[in-house]
């Protein structure tokens, strides 16, 4: 038995039990070990971003690591902005990236690199295998490191004469895995204080509190206090549907979350941290919290805030407190023949989507439109782009089909976005996946058109607009999704549209629309 053997199988015994794979030469003995090894699923990416991506949508609906396995410095440089969505989601991930053998290091090979160093901007922790005897113990520690004090990217550097050492550690059985810190009781009782004072309170959302139980009991706090309900821009998953209770996600623009935010005399920061601006803009302020208005934090992203929330619902005597809900919406008249916008792609999602479907957005400006026509709709969750590294939306896909079989999976995309991971296609066809890939098709990088202007960086020339246009030329995505092994259509009205996306849920198996717009 390879010491690799006993790595995997360590693995599997902590509860990891999907590797998304782009393995080479240095990574041989693992993909040994886990062709020999029962327990874990490998499942291939043709583009590391793939597997780093799909590692990220499993953890977020598995609320468990997923093991990746990439090759060396370039394989994981590859893979980084994927990585860096997860970090920024707390998506518990299991980084395992191959490295030349410990003795060969020193020749300098063409492949040779710093692959600790390449990881360590997007990892919580980074770990080196530095004999054989360690394997089993450094996969341990990886698989802890995942789970806290902050879930996040645990990268395990294995160098590939300790993955072929036949030296046998010890395979280790589960272990006690950390869970979030408990927020102390005289924290929940300050704030009970602070918001029984307050005249215009704002509890403001992030990462585990926008879980169905913490919104439940966010919206008891809010109707004991008459707080307001706010969650961050990009959460790593909102729960969402008729039945649940709806914050207000703040505005992606500096100016509008001030706006939202001004009338506040106090926020309460629960699983976040107070919002800041996605960029700089000249004569802006960077921090969103208006002037004068007082914060608290209840819990951030190490936290129990789920426990916080609903200590501090019960501190308030609302633990059991009836919440009035909205029952499902509608959805409005539909005109077959108007051209098609994203509000159009929410209105038909609003008609045909399974209750308990997944949607990963990676669509910006168009994500945006579609948002809010499903809010009251059929239950689902939405994982955001928290990190704000495009790329995420087909990737993320496939692994939240791997940890969610039985559940629709959406991944909303806009072109440019698309063009980033697009080979993530092809796996979802390899593992007959039920995924719905839509493709909003307005041939340019919109919300850089949109920034242009908002920096101050004057009317853009030709030169400029050539930088932000992908109509020269334009990409064909029925072709493209139909060279990787999934059905297109295209879809240019309302009606099209619509009769599309019931055709792909009738269908199953991968599916891509592109939504002309």
């Amino acid at each position: 038995m390879f010491a690799a053997e006993s790595l995997v199988r360590t693995l599997i015994n902590q509860g990891v039990e999907v590797c998304f794979t782009n393995p080479g030469t240095s990574e041989m003995h693992m993909v040994a070990a886990l062709d020999r090894t029962e327990g874990m699923q490998s499942v291939l990416c043709l583009f590391e971003g793939v597997a780093t991506g799909a590692a990220d949508g499993y953890a977020r609906m598995a609320e468990k690591p997923a093991c990746t396995l990439l090759h060396l410095g370039p394989g994981a440089g590859n893979g980084l902005a994927n990585l860096h969505n997860a970090r920024r989601a707390y998506a518990p991930v299991v980084n395992i990236v191959g490295d030349h053998a410990r003795d060969h290091l020193q020749f300098d090979a063409p492949l040779t690199s710093d692959a600790d160093g390449v990881c360590r901007p997007m990892s919580r922790w980074v770990g080196r295998v530095g004999a054989p005897s360690e394997v089993s113990a450094m996969a341990v520690e990886a698989v802890r490191q995942s789970y806290g004090p902050e879930r996040g990217v645990a990268t395990l550097t294995l160098p590939a004469d300790c993955a072929w050492s036949d030296a046998e550690p010890a395979v280790i059985d589960a272990v006690d895995l950390p869970g979030p810190e408990p927020v102390p009781a005289d924290t929940v009782a300050a704030i009970a204080e602070a918001l029984k004072a307050a005249e215009t309170p704002v509890l403001f959302l992030g990462n585990d509190a926008c879980r169905e139980d913490g919104l439940a009991a966010a919206g008891r706090i809010a109707e004991a206090t008459g707080a307001a309900l706010f969650m961050d821009t990009f959460v790593p998953r909102i729960a969402r549907g008729h039945g649940r209770v709806s914050p207000k996600r703040l505005g992606y623009f500096g100016e509008q979350a001030l706006e939202e935010l001004g009338g506040a005399d106090l926020i309460v920061i629960a699983g976040s941290k107070p919002p800041v601006a996605f960029f700089a803009y000249p004569d802006q302020p960077s921090e969103l919290t208006p002037p004068g208005t007082r914060t608290e934090h209840l819990a951030g992203p190490a936290d129990d805030v789920i426990g916080a929330l609903q200590a501090l619902a019960d501190g308030l005597g609302a633990a059991e407190a009836e919440l009035n809900l909205p029952e499902q919406s509608q959805a409005p008249k539909l005109f077959p023949d108007e051209a098609l916008n994203p509000g159009y792609v929410g209105i038909s999602l609003l008609r045909h989507m399974p209750d308990d479907s997944i949607i990963c957005d990676d669509a910006t400006t168009s994500g945006m439109g579609v948002f809010p026509w499903i809010e009251h709709g059929p239950r689902h969750d939405w994982l955001c782009l928290t990190g704000g590294a495009i790329g995420s939306g087909m990737p993320q896909a496939v692994g939240a089909a791997l940890a969610c079989p039985d559940k629709q999976v959406f991944a909303l995309c806009g072109d440019g976005a698309a063009a980033y991971t697009l080979q993530a296609l092809w796996t979802q066809a390899r593992e007959r996946q039920n995924v719905i890939n839509v493709v909003f098709a307005n041939h340019s990088y919109l919300v850089l058109n949109i920034e242009l202007s908002r920096v101050g960086a004057g009317n853009p020339g030709p030169a400029a607009q050539q930088m932000l246009s992908l109509d020269d030329p334009k990409m064909d995505w029925v072709k493209l999704a139909e060279g990787f092994g999934v059905p297109g259509r295209r879809a240019r009205t309302a009606g099209e549209f619509d009769d599309a996306l019931k055709a792909a849920i009738a269908e199953g198996g991968p599916q891509l629309i592109v939504a002309e717009i």
